[in-house]
């Protein structure tokens, strides 16, 4: 398949051993929640021969192309059109109590990005779509045409950290009361031209708008705060969870829904800790993990990833 050649997963070698002590159980089930092009679920069925994977799946493109990578091992796979807050839906109707390991690589997929007819990349002219499911949904024209200026000054501030939010919602605004945006080039010219000289030499004067309207059409971020208390759950007494991130609004709700788990419950003061008031989960990487320089250099995509992990160590009560 072609798309091998073009997706290199990140930190790949890493995922596999902090999983690994979960998934070498005869019988063990493990979720590829982001499954993409299924470069990470590829690695972790070749090397334990009796893993069961379930992946999961928004894009129904990505899940095609994963069908026909994965088909080797097509005993041992269910692949399933879901957005990864549905974790206990999905294994429910699979009739699956718990699972052993769930990996989560978020962010936009290289697929997404390189295919230029999604509207992902502000490089390449194509339609204002940025839909992750391209089936359903509200797109970034449709952001771009109705969110009121104040509403669209909010979304360029949290998701996209972006200084001149009020210039940009500001000129987009007067630009649709002519004619509606409706294309990245459209877009990426209005915020060029809005742009001082001076904040132009900082880098591409759209990425953080683009960015921002991306996590705003997909729902990133709620749908994130909602998914990993999910997958917490779902996970059997010694399961692991590894979650990728690559910008800090994800890696911060990570970060919070990891620690609530891995700390006590024990009232402050209390002389001694009950069993019920124990950590469900440890922490198995200290802070976030990073790739090397050298990945780095052989995959860009690795630059801003942001690596957490825990395992279940007290059953849920």
């Amino acid at each position: 398949m072609a798309e091998n050649t073009i997706h290199t997963p990140v930190l790949l070698e890493r995922c596999v051993e902090l999983l690994a002590p979960s998934l070498a159980e005869p019988g063990a089930v493990v979720i590829d929640a982001t499954l993409g092009i299924a470069g990470h679920s590829e690695a972790l069925l070749e090397r334990f021969p009796d893993l069961h994977l379930v992946g999961i799946d928004r894009d129904t493109e990505a899940l095609a192309l994963a069908g026909e990578r994965l088909a080797p091992f097509e005993d041992r796979i269910d692949l399933v059109h879901s957005v990864y807050d549905q974790i206990p839906e999905v294994i429910d109707s699979l009739g699956i109590d718990e699972v052993n390991g769930i990996l989560f690589d978020l962010g936009v997929s290289s697929l997404q990005l390189d295919r230029s007819e999604r509207g992902f990349a502000y490089s390449k002219d194509a339609p204002l779509d940025m839909r992750m499911d391209a089936t359903a949904g509200t797109t970034a024209a449709d952001v771009l045409l109705t969110y009121s200026e104040s509403e669209l000054r909010r979304i360029f501030y949290e998701y996209g950290d972006e200084k001149l939010a009020p210039r940009y919602a500001s000129r987009i605004v007067q630009r649709r009361e002519q004619k509606p945006l409706s294309t990245s080039a459209e877009l990426v010219d209005l915020i060029i031209e809005a742009t001082p000289a001076a904040a132009q030499r900082a880098g591409h004067p759209a990425k953080r708008v683009f960015q921002a309207l991306r996590i705003e059409v997909n729902q990133e971020l709620s749908v994130l705060e909602r998914a990993i208390p999910a997958a917490l759950d779902s996970l059997a007494l010694g399961g692991r969870v590894v979650v990728m991130s690559y910008q800090s609004l994800e890696d911060r709700i990570v970060k919070r829904a990891l620690q609530s788990r891995t700390r006590s419950t024990a009232p402050a003061g209390l002389p001694v800790e009950l069993p019920e008031h124990r950590a469900e989960f440890r922490l198995l990487t200290r802070g976030a993990e990073v790739a090397s320089d050298e990945e780095k250099v052989i995959n860009s995509r690795s630059a801003s990833v942001r690596l957490r992990a825990a395992e279940r160590v007290r059953s849920a009560q």
